[in-house]
């Protein structure tokens, strides 16, 4: 029988029916040679030897499988002509088996067919074992068939018998040249292990001569799949993950060197297609945007968790941000405000396999934190030295074409340097260290739409390292380059991703103010939060909510405009949240609790959110309402007073809210108390009872940390 392995990993590749595993009870012995007849006819017309459809490698495996498939073929039709009726219990029972063999067969052929050529490569001793085992399969049932026993012609007889024989006589067969070259991929991997890059001149040999990979979408193709691969992993294929991602790098650094960028205006005009049928998004973009669980996003950065870890008060932090906070001289909790009764990081294991598990799901590589102990178990899949090795040497060419190839090579080198830094902190900082964002921000002014988006793109997937936050902003002009496509991109994208880089580089505290200050910036935000797109409103309101941090960036953002979009998008569900969260810290200066007080429409769209706004919404809505009556004087506090069902809502959140909203409430609750004829207002809302109730567990930190939003950078 064949292993559990293959067909586990053929399963994930095809999701076959149990058809494949189970042997039919329940069909009658006409209707089991129908299908059987059905089956085999499919394979043999679909799989023929005399067509194109036999794959590059394991081609004489392929073939005899096919050759024993018509055989069994030409038995089934005999028994459609003699029926039947005569035939002993026997069959019946090796009908059954037969079933098993085809399908079994049916998978891994169109596996093989469907695999690339490294894969196939790769796989070549345990794909030819599966064949092996197949043929063994079918010895046994051919050993046990009655052939004797049936009415059927005898030429039949002899062509059943024959094979019969030559299944006893098969052994085997791993093709020696097909190992060869096996052993050559493998050797090209060990000399990026010992820091040396292969020649050209043979790997042009191995994959254009050898392999016939001979253009840019065949190579990427092979990528691609090899890709599928590392995520599909789960610890019963080799090689293992770390070697897969080796050859993917080797491979494309062979595509970039051997092919450069030859096919780049067929890319080119598949992109301009996909535009036009798709209208603002394109489909790579809308396929690539994920929206990762609020829960991996760190409270300090609003960015994803690679090294969770908890400290005294029992909050999770990333690692690098909690510790780059301690070593600022806090002794405080970020998000709660209490003091750390001591300063050890303690690993938050459950959560960190969750958001492994999270990313084998979705694709995307995990990233080996910095800081670790070597003693604990990480993603299997993190970046070789041979790996590294060929994503420097990839990062050297594309970098080279940025500065010295043709308009039409820099757009191209662009978008594959976007695509390279999709993920893994390592490519990231290969492309960064190669010298690519000069280059990118030359194009970030480039009149060619697709130059632009892939160069904003690729700035905002090389900003979330945080290294190269500091290398974006240390380059003259490029700050301002960013802000310019923001304000006038020509395309939607663009402009998004360009929103995403700001709020990526205004993580660094001592970048909020700078990012503030560009000329044209907080403005362009504005507008994109007020007329953008769902997606460009959330890029929109996290780059502002981010600026909002900053004190000193609160005039700047009542000048440009961004209070009038953050109180208009109180209303819209996507972006809601946030913005309360921007107001809640916006209003704690009176100078902007006088400026949202001046919005007509503020308190009305925060009770609004209090009303039917998500848990978390509902506590940055009650928050900024607080913080607005503590902030803006006796004027802002008789108009949130006086609002419509506020004394209900309060009520209803001081029983059913998170304990931030209850506290937040109990707060609110406590200002009105102190007011002039707060009494008659609120005395049929129980505040005294509410307030007493909750005093004791309660407290309100009025600590800036203490909004709830919790944002994350896209990779795109």
């Amino acid at each position: 029988m064949a292993s559990a392995a293959i067909f586990s990993s053929l399963r994930r590749r095809r999701s076959p029916s149990l058809e494949a595993f189970l042997a039919p009870v329940d069909l009658s012995s006409e209707a089991l040679l129908d299908t059987l007849r059905a089956v085999s006819r499919e394979l043999v017309s679909s799989f023929s030897v005399n067509n194109r459809m036999v794959p590059f490698f394991q081609g004489k495996n392929f073939r005899s499988l096919i050759r024993k498939i018509q055989v069994f073929s030409v038995l089934l039709d005999s028994f459609c002509e003699v029926g039947l009726s005569r035939m002993p219990s026997k069959v019946f029972l090796c009908f059954k088996e037969l079933y098993l063999v085809l399908y079994r067969s049916k998978i891994l052929l169109y596996y093989v067919k469907g695999s690339s050529k490294l894969w196939l490569l790769l796989q070549n001793h345990s794909i030819s074992g599966h064949f092996h085992d197949l043929n063994q399969e079918i010895l046994t049932l051919l050993d046990v068939f009655p052939l004797s026993e049936i009415y059927i012609s005898q030429d039949v007889k002899e062509q059943v018998e024959l094979l019969r024989k030559q299944s006893r006589k098969s052994k085997l067969l791993i093709e020696k040249n097909d190992d060869i070259l096996r052993m050559k991929f493998y050797n090209f991997l060990n000399e990026l292990e010992n820091g040396k890059v292969p020649d050209q001149n043979e790997l042009y040999l191995f994959f254009v001569e050898k392999l016939a990979i001979r253009d840019v979408k065949s190579i990427r193709f092979e990528i691609e799949f090899l890709e599928e691969q590392i995520v599909n992993c789960e610890g019963d294929i080799e090689p293992t993950a770390s070697v897969l991602n080796g050859f993917v790098a080797l491979t494309r650094y062979c595509g970039f060197l051997l092919f450069r960028f030859e096919d780049e205006e067929g890319e080119l005009g598949k992109w301009r297609h996909k535009k036009t049928k798709k209208g603002l998004i394109t489909q790579e973009i809308a396929d690539t945007f994920i929206t990762i669980p609020k829960d991996f996003c760190c409270p300090i950065s609003l960015d994803f968790m690679w090294d969770p870890v908890t400290v005294s008060t029992g909050q999770t932090y990333d690692r690098l941000s909690i510790s780059r906070w301690m070593e600022e001289g806090h002794s405080t909790c970020p998000k709660t405000g209490q003091m750390l009764v001591h300063t050890r990081l303690v690993p938050n294991r459950a959560l960190r396999n969750l958001i492994m598990q999270w990313c084998l799901a979705n694709g995307i590589p995990y990233d080996r934190p910095e800081n670790v102990d070597s003693s604990e178990s990480y993603n299997p899949a993190s970046p070789s030295k041979a790996a590294m090795q060929a994503t420097k040497a990839t990062a050297d060419l594309l970098v080279e074409q940025l500065a010295n190839g043709t308009a039409k090579a820099k757009t191209v080198a662009a978008r594959e340097i976007r695509l390279l830094a999709k993920s893994g902190r390592e490519n990231r900082a290969c492309v960064a260290e190669a010298g690519a964002i000069p280059f990118l921000k030359t194009l970030l002014s480039s009149s060619d739409a697709f130059a632009q988006e892939n160069s904003v793109t690729a700035m905002l997937n090389l900003s979330i390292y945080d290294k190269n936050k500091s290398r974006i902003m240390d380059i003259e002009g490029c700050l301002g380059s960013i802000v310019e496509v923001l304000r006038s991109g020509h395309t939607t994208e663009a402009r998004e991703n360009a929103a995403a880089t700001l709020f990526s580089l205004s993580a660094v505290h001592d970048y909020k103010k700078q990012i503030a200050e560009e000329d044209g910036a907080v403005e362009a935000l504005a507008g994109l939060l007020i007329e953008g797109t769902p997606r460009g409103k959330k890029d929109a309101v996290t780059a502002l909510f981010n600026l909002s941090t900053h004190t000193e960036n609160c005039v700047r953002m009542i000048e440009s405009g961004a209070m009038t979009a953050l109180v208009g998008a109180l209303g819209c569900e996507c972006v809601s949240e946030e913005a309360a969260g921007a107001l809640a810290l916006i209003v704690r200066q009176p100078v902007g609790a006088e400026a949202v007080g001046n919005e007509e429409m503020a308190v009305a769209g925060l009770i609004g959110m209090m009303r039917c706004g998500t848990p978390r919404g509902k506590e940055n809505a009650v928050a900024a309402l607080l913080e607005l009556c503590r902030s803006g004087g006796s004027v802002a506090t008789e108009r949130v007073r006086k609002a419509p069902e506020l004394a209900g809502l309060l009520q209803s959140l001081l029983f059913t809210g998170t304990k931030r909203a209850r506290r937040k409430a109990v707060s609110l609750a406590r200002v009105f108390q102190r007011c002039e004829y707060s009494s008659l207002h609120f005395g049929g809302m129980g505040v005294g009872y509410a307030f007493a109730g909750n005093s004791t567990s309660v407290r309100d930190s009025g600590f800036a940390g203490d909004v709830a939003v919790s944002i994350s950078v896209p990779v795109l």
